[in-house]
């Protein structure tokens, strides 16, 4: 298994990896939209219980939403980063913060012809797109109006 003048690893078994790495990118992003807010709604109802709602229920939600959901993007960055380790991807675009940034536009914020998106980009804009479009086809089509009180659309 050698590389390649990229620097990226060839071999079936860095094809492999890099496959499970983008099914790994997928699932987390799936769970970013469906697990993270269920499993957070699941602790919120442990918490509240049989009783009247409570505050404490809902605080516990958000909590879990928000730790769940950083969890998830912190597994995302770090599966993302690996993937590119293994494509021979270097990061292209250098962080600057916008304090720190020049007023005259000095200093280039991409690196040029071979910036462009990563794997994990192209998979959270997919999602994003899905997400969208599946709740546009929910609301346009099977969701109840509000103004004449029918069933669906």
């Amino acid at each position: 298994m050698g590389a390649t003048p990229e620097g990226r690893t060839s071999g079936w078994r860095a094809r492999l990896a890099r496959a499970g790495l983008l099914a790994l990118m997928s699932v987390l992003t799936l769970n970013l939209f469906t697990g993270s807010p269920l499993a957070a709604l699941w602790v919120g109802s442990q918490v509240q219980g049989d009783s009247a709602p409570r505050m404490d229920a809902f605080l516990a939600f958000a909590a879990c939403f928000g730790v769940f959901s950083f969890l998830l993007v912190k597994a995302l960055a770090a599966v993302g980063r690996a993937h590119d380790r293994l494509a021979g991807r270097r990061p292209t675009v250098r962080a600057h913060l916008p304090w720190l940034r020049s007023l005259s536009g000095e200093r280039p914020h991409e690196a040029g012809a071979k910036a462009g998106l990563s794997a994990l980009d192209v998979i959270l804009i997919v999602a994003v797109a899905v997400v969208v479009l599946a709740f546009e086809l929910w609301f346009f089509l099977v969701s109840g109006s509000p103004i004449d009180q029918r069933s669906g659309r």
